[in-house]
């Protein structure tokens, strides 16, 4: 029923020309996505605890964790659904940064999927294997990267821009642009796979990052604010604007179920997706290094991994944090888990609107 209103909704809106407002499309993307996630979401949770699709908790984690055994898991697919269909309801479906940016979320998705049905349901600790999980997430992501590379129209759009800086801007040429997407794309997927770990701790930044994301989207399709600004032109770019929209609203309805104490976890269906939609957007409008300024959670998340599992071989079985990734460090330390998340969040607010000041502060 719901769905059929939409639908009706977007039709109607259609006569009276709305779609020429890529903000206003924006909008009502986020609040559809938004609205069809508190709908739904009950029903999809109870599919989930039916099915007896629940979270397991390593015994080496913080103790506080093993009180969220059993919850269901895998709720990030909802996500994933209602953004396509948001997406599907607004944007101009004739635009090809739109189907690239829905096919490597969904791919992704896909691949979290198998990963968490072989972990959940089948029992199968180690998920899909991370060779066919490399090469999979692989796929997509060198698939998108060569078609964005070989569909260029200006040679701006190979560029690596370098922001604070109007007039510095690095030329990377095919096989640049497509090794930079490639990382890109995997490397956020994976961060922020690595920070969902506590309540609400990766969707509300990537709610976040994503609205932030939408409005360089806009203005990089629009030629009169890109010259103003200092941001390349990048010719349909606007309509991303929708895609993010979407992503918030489905973000902040998954959240309503997923804060603390949550009654659903994304799962890698949804984080692996997630990160992947957020780093296909920063390439598209030539933003990655404000991604990495904005994402700098996830950064962090990762790093600490990173120089954990280093420092741990080199140093012969030392650790330089209680346990990574770095959520879990400040558990171990004494904060109680509603603290590492909302201290979080206010970082990624502080990080984003510094990366939104790189529009004017040029």
């Amino acid at each position: 029923m719901l769905l059929e209103l939409a639908q009706w909704l977007a039709r109607d809106l259609r006569v009276f020309n709305v779609f020429n407002y890529i903000t206003l499309r924006a909008v009502l993307a986020m609040l559809t996505a938004l609205a069809l996630s508190l709908t739904f979401g009950p029903a999809m949770i109870r599919w989930l605890t039916r099915s007896r699709i629940g979270q397991s908790v390593r015994d080496e984690g913080p103790k506080s964790h093993l009180t969220k055994a059993g919850t269901p898991t895998m709720g990030g697919a909802l996500i994933l659904i209602v953004v396509a269909l948001g997406t599907l309801l607004w944007a101009d479906l004739g635009n090809r940064y739109v189907w690239v940016t829905l096919g490597v979320t969904l791919g992704f998705g896909a691949v979290g999927w198998v990963d968490d049905w072989r972990k959940v349901v089948h029992r199968n600790p180690k998920g899909l294997s991370a060779r066919a999980k490399f090469v999979w997430t692989s796929l997509f992501a060198l698939s998108a990267a060569v078609y964005l590379a070989y569909g260029a129209t200006t040679p701006a759009m190979l560029e690596l821009i370098v922001p604070f800086f109007k007039s510095v801007a690095y030329p990377l040429g095919a096989l640049g642009f497509i090794v930079l997407t490639y990382f890109v794309i995997v490397g956020t997927s994976h961060a922020v796979n690595l920070t969902d770990g506590l309540d609400g701790l990766a969707i509300m930044p990537s709610v976040m990052v994503a609205s932030a994301l939408g409005i360089f989207a806009y203005v990089a399709g629009h030629a009169v604010f890109a010259k103003y600004l200092g941001v390349p032109l990048v010719p349909g770019a606007g309509e991303l604007a929708i895609f993010c929209g979407a992503l918030a609203g489905g973000g902040l309805g998954f959240l309503w179920f997923n804060a603390y104490p949550a009654e659903v976890f994304m799962g890698d269906v949804g984080a692996l997706a997630i990160g992947a939609a957020l780093g296909t957007v920063a390439v598209i409008v030539r933003q990655e290094i404000v991604l990495f300024i904005m994402g700098g959670l996830f950064v962090a998340e990762t790093l600490s991994v990173m120089v954990q599992v280093l420092y741990f071989k080199w140093s012969g079985g030392k650790r330089i944090f209680r346990m990574a990734p770095l959520h879990h460090h400040y558990e171990l330390g004494g904060w109680k888990e509603t603290q590492v998340v909302v201290r979080f969040w206010i970082i990624t607010m502080m990080l984003v609107l510094f990366g939104l000041s790189t529009l004017k502060l040029r």
